[in-house]
């Protein structure tokens, strides 16, 4: 069964094969382009339309609170084919796209190099590998057969009928021959371009087909044989040194015609070297090796490198020339935590990495690394400032005034252009798994995994005394925080009932309190005033002042009945604010009984239930039996000190 399976799976993928594959006369091609135009698409053009092609979502971010706090009121944009991979840099990609898009109408952006600059583990090599993955994966294009640099076929057409067969394709021809094809259409077909057989052929990063890579050079032994081809020398004695025959055209560009070249560190190279980029993207024409005429290229020019070597190039004002042929697009690290613990969720997902991960232990090691990249605000604290720009409503002590998290990224200028690179934690990561005996990683464990990394790691003392400040005090109080409500909302889990009869009580007097109407005891038939100490006393939980109290009743009423309208249920944990509110309030009255239960060696009949209780709700949130042993023994020892 299993055989005829993979049969199929054979058979279905070269028949489909089999019908992308095209062989034909030049006339044969027209034909094909007169039914679809958008084959003779240029390279920027052909790349944009691949990185639309999966779909576009637009975020409009007055419909999401949480976003409207971290972009404003911009559109967001996010394109279908970065989404599973990239994240925290929106609107980086947004600028990629938009130069694809500008290029692809032919305008200034399709003669300039696109330029990604950012710190190391950023995600400038990742974005380039995807596109040149996205060309791998597209349709095949039409060639002309034999031709080194796989050109267009319309190249073939004179140039005093261009206009005539523009209108009839309704196309744009743009191009000419390379030396090799034009001197086969001379030799061998007799100038009868109709004859000039074509072809379909895909692109390949291995087989070096559509896709060319520059590596840095040596700049002592810079040939640029490496970007334009050279000379066979093995020829030379039975061809002139012009003639077509003797050019091996496999240089970079030769490669990456109709596709993509790709500058690796790219400032590495001496100037010199990097005038052929410019005279490609500026003029579309590469040189011949040797002696040769000047050949037309189609491609896009991608280069990449670290800040430093981009201000030293930049600094001499020699480079002007290529600077001005430049799209500049900035790639930092990402700044916002959800994101972030999206980064690593991806690459574990990827890797053979089969460890029990113990709830907020990538959210410890993402808070880690957003610290590190944060600048210092004069505004607030660092732990204050990542959950401001995670989007997190922060509002400012003994006022209702939120923080603007546009004025901070004012303060701090250029920002996530430096700190710690995701390879490093995901480093931590193996390493903690490394040292644990139980395949299971926890918050406890990888922030001793990060504290080893940061002694080993080569940087100067007082950056070291910053981020181990950053581990050992900063995320251990934060994460104090968040296990003692873990903790202790996994013993409420036994308190729901009282947590509901808190809800009705709330909804019932502030309700009566909107609408300025009695309660009626049900115990007695008494008509009540609305308690506002009670409401005050839930209220106060979440730091609402007394002045922003019929605010928040009126929003939480209202809410309800929405709910109500839509044939919704109610209950306490169905609205997120009041619902903190109510847990907050039970903490305080079960802090004290789960302290002494968590921190107990001998526990009475009553106790070991509660206990056992607590340790299922943990284990039903993500936590195995050893990491919830483990972080139960540190919450006794660390959260409710004597």
């Amino acid at each position: 069964m299993d055989v005829a399976r993979f049969y199929n799976i054979i058979q279905k993928d070269r028949e489909e094969r089999k019908g992308a594959n095209f062989k034909g006369s030049f006339l044969d091609y027209l034909n094909i382009l007169k039914e679809n135009p958008n084959l003779a698409v240029l390279s920027h053009e052909r790349i944009y339309k691949l990185i639309i092609e999966p779909g576009i979502e637009i975020i409009r971010t007055e419909e999401d609170a949480r976003l409207r706090r971290i972009y404003g009121n911009d559109i967001i944009k996010r394109y279908n084919f970065f989404k599973d991979d990239f994240f925290g840099i929106d609107r980086v990609l947004m600028k990629l796209v938009r130069y694809f898009h500008s290029a692809a109408m032919r305008g200034e952006e399709s003669r300039q190099v696109l330029y990604l600059v950012g710190p190391v583990g950023s995600g400038k090599s990742s974005i380039i590998d995807s596109i040149k993955k996205l060309l791998e994966s597209s349709p095949p294009i039409y060639v002309l057969e034999g031709c080194p640099i796989r050109e267009e076929p319309l190249h073939l057409i004179p140039n005093h009928l261009r206009g005539v067969f523009e209108q009839e394709l309704n196309v744009k021809i743009e191009g000419d021959l390379c030396p090799v094809c034009s001197y086969r259409l001379e030799h061998e077909f007799e100038g009868k371009y109709e004859n000039f057989p074509v072809t379909t052929s895909q692109f390949s990063i291995q087989e070096r087909k559509g896709i060319g890579v520059v590596p840095p050079v040596d700049s002592n032994n810079q040939d640029t044989s490496v970007l334009i081809g050279s000379v066979d020398i093995s020829k030379m004695d039975l061809y002139p040194e012009d003639d077509p025959r003797v050019f091996s055209l496999n240089g970079a560009f030769n490669v990456g015609n109709r596709g993509i070249v790709e500058f690796i560190e790219v400032f590495k190279n001496d100037v010199e070297y990097l005038h052929t980029m410019i005279t490609a993207t500026q003029e579309k024409a590469i040189p011949s090796p040797g002696k040769g005429s000047m050949i037309y290229f189609d491609g896009v020019i991608l280069a990449h490198s670290n800040e430093s070597e981009w201000n030293k190039f930049k600094s001499d004002h020699t480079n002007e020339a290529i600077l001005d042929r430049i799209v500049k697009i900035e790639v930092p690290y990402c700044l916002e935590l959800n994101e972030e613990i999206k980064i690593y969720e991806k690459i574990l997902k990827k890797s053979n990495f089969k460890a029990h991960i113990a709830p907020h232990t990538l959210e410890i090691a993402s808070m880690f690394a957003i610290l590190s990249r944060l600048k210092a605000s004069n505004k607030v604290d660092p732990m204050t400032k990542l959950k401001i720009y995670n989007g997190e409503e922060i509002i400012e002590k003994g006022t209702t005034k939120r923080i603007d998290i546009a004025e901070l990224r004012e303060e701090a200028g250029r920002e996530g252009m430096s700190g710690i690179s995701t390879r490093f934690i995901m480093k931590a990561l193996d390493n903690a798994l490394s040292d644990s005996e139980h395949d299971c990683i926890n918050p406890l464990s990888v922030m001793e995994a990060l504290i080893k990394e940061v002694k080993e790691t080569t940087v100067s003392d007082e950056l070291k005394k910053k981020y181990l400040g950053f581990i050992q005090d900063t995320i251990k109080k934060e994460y104090h925080l968040i296990l003692e409500k873990e903790v202790t909302r996994a013993f409420i889990h036994g308190y729901r009932e009282q947590a509901q009869d808190l809800f009705n009580n709330y909804l019932d007097h502030a309700e009566a309190y909107i609408n300025k109407t009695k309660i009626k005891d049900l115990s007695t038939g008494e008509e009540l005033e609305p308690d506002e100490e009670f409401l005050a006393s839930i209220e106060e939980q979440l730091g609402i002042s007394p002045s922003s109290a019929k605010g928040f009743r009126q929003d939480v009423t209202s809410y309800m009945f929405a709910v109500l309208r839509n044939g919704g249920k109610i209950d306490y944990t169905c609205y997120e604010p009041l619902k903190e509110a109510i847990e907050k309030k039970l903490t305080a009255s079960v802090r004290e009984l789960s302290r002494i239960i968590t921190k107990s060696k001998v526990r009475n009949e009553e106790q070991n239930k509660k206990y056992d209780a607590m340790v299922e709700e943990m284990k039903r949130n993500g936590y195995c039996d050893y990491c919830c042993n483990v972080i139960l023994k540190y919450s006794a020892n660390n959260l409710w000190k004597d």
